[in-house]
C-alpha cells in the first residue's frame, strides 16, 4: 500500500504564508486575553494579597469555593442565573429560525429587505441605550407604554419596581435585539440547499409545508444542533451590562446573578481571590454543559462540534 505523504510544516508555511499572517492577531488576541488571563485562576485557590503577589499568597485550597457554597444567597443566585438564562434560550433561540425560514420564502425586494434592515437594526444599539429606552418606555408618567395602559383604563405599572417584571423585560429585550441578528447564521444555511430538492418536490406535488418539513428543516438541522451547542455553554453566563443596568434594590432578589455578584464581590468589596473562585466556578459548568449536550447531540442526531 503507497504511504500518503503529507506536506510539510515549513512546505506549508510557504506556500500559505499569507494565510497564515491574516491569522495572527486572530492567535495573539486569543493567547492575550484567553491563555494568559489564566495563569490568575490561581487566585481562587489562594488568600490573594497584591503586594505579595500570585506566588507570595497564602494557599488555601478550596476555602473560597465552600465559602460561596455556604452562603444562604447561594442557591439563589444559582437560580436565578439559571432561569434567566433558561427564558432566554428558550425564547430567543427559536425565533431567528422563524424569521430565517418566513425571510428565505419570502421574494427579493424592497419588502424583504425593509424587514432584514428592521431586525438587524436593534443588534448594533449599545447595552446602554437599549435599557435607556425600556426605562424610558416604561416610565409610570411619561412611558408609552403606561399610556397606552391609561388609555384603555388601566391603572399605571411602575415597571423597574417590580420584581416580577424584571425577567420578562430581560427577555423581550434579548429578543428584540438579537433576533434579526442571529438569524444570518440560518439564512446563509438555508442559501445552501440545493434548489434541486424543491424543484423536485415540486413535481412530486409537495405543497410548501410539506417542503418546509422534509426538506428545509432536516437540510439546516446541523447548523440549528450546532448552535444549540453553543448556546448551552453560556447558560450559566448571562450578560453582565443588561441585568446590571436593570437592577435596582426592589428588583434584586430576582436580578442577582453570578455575574453580577461577581463584580460586587471582585470590584466594589475587593475580595478578589473570593470572586476570582466563584467566576472560576461558573466556567467549570459551563464547560460541563458544554461537553453534556455536545455528547448528547452526537449520539441522538450524529451532529457534534468535535
Amino acid at each position: 500500500m503507497q504511504k500518503i505523504r503529507r506536506p510539510s510544516v515549513k512546505r506549508s508555511l510557504r506556500k500559505y504564508w499569507d494565510l497564515y499572517l491574516i491569522l495572527i492577531p486572530v492567535v495573539a488576541y486569543f493567547v492575550l486575553f484567553k491563555f494568559l488571563p489564566m495563569y490568575g485562576l490561581q487566585i481562587a485557590f489562594r488568600d490573594y494579597k497584591p503586594r505579595r503577589g500570585f506566588w507570595g499568597s497564602d494557599w488555601v485550597g478550596l476555602k473560597h469555593f465552600i465559602r460561596f457554597f455556604s452562603t444562604y444567597t447561594c442557591w439563589q443566585i444559582i437560580s436565578n442565573t439559571l432561569v434567566l438564562s433558561l427564558l432566554t434560550l428558550f425564547f430567543t433561540f427559536p425565533l431567528p429560525i422563524l424569521l430565517a425560514l418566513i425571510l428565505n420564502e419570502m421574494r427579493d425586494g424592497p419588502c424583504k429587505k425593509t424587514v432584514q434592515t428592521i431586525t438587524y437594526a436593534p443588534h448594533f444599539l449599545s447595552t446602554v441605550v437599549v435599557v435607556g429606552m425600556i426605562t424610558a418606555f416604561c416610565s409610570p408618567s411619561t412611558g408609552i407604554v403606561n399610556t397606552l395602559i391609561k388609555a384603555f383604563g388601566g391603572d399605571p405599572i411602575y415597571f423597574m419596581a417590580k420584581a416580577e417584571w424584571f425577567r420578562p423585560l430581560y427577555v423581550i429585550s434579548e429578543v428584540w435585539t438579537n433576533t434579526g441578528w442571529d438569524s444570518i447564521i440560518f439564512l446563509s444555511a438555508l442559501s445552501s440547499v440545493d434548489v434541486q430538492m424543491y424543484e423536485a418536490a415540486k413535481i412530486d406535488g409537495a405543497s410548501r409545508m410539506k417542503m418546509l418539513r422534509w426538506i428545509t428543516l432536516p437540510s439546516i438541522m446541523p447548523t440549528i444542533a450546532i448552535m444549540l451547542i453553543l448556546h448551552c455553554g453560556r447558560v450559566m453566563s448571562i450578560g453582565f451590562e443588561k441585568v446590571f443596568l436593570l437592577q435596582t434594590d426592589l428588583n434584586i432578589g430576582v436580578s442577582e446573578v453570578i455575574s453580577t455578584f461577581v463584580y460586587q464581590q471582585g470590584i466594589r468589596s475587593a475580595q478578589t481571590s473570593y470572586a476570582t473562585a466563584v467566576g472560576l466556578m461558573n466556567s467549570v459548568v459551563n464547560f460541563i454543559l458544554v461537553i453534556t449536550v455536545n455528547t448528547i447531540s452526537k449520539r441522538v442526531s450524529e451532529v457534534s462540534l468535535w
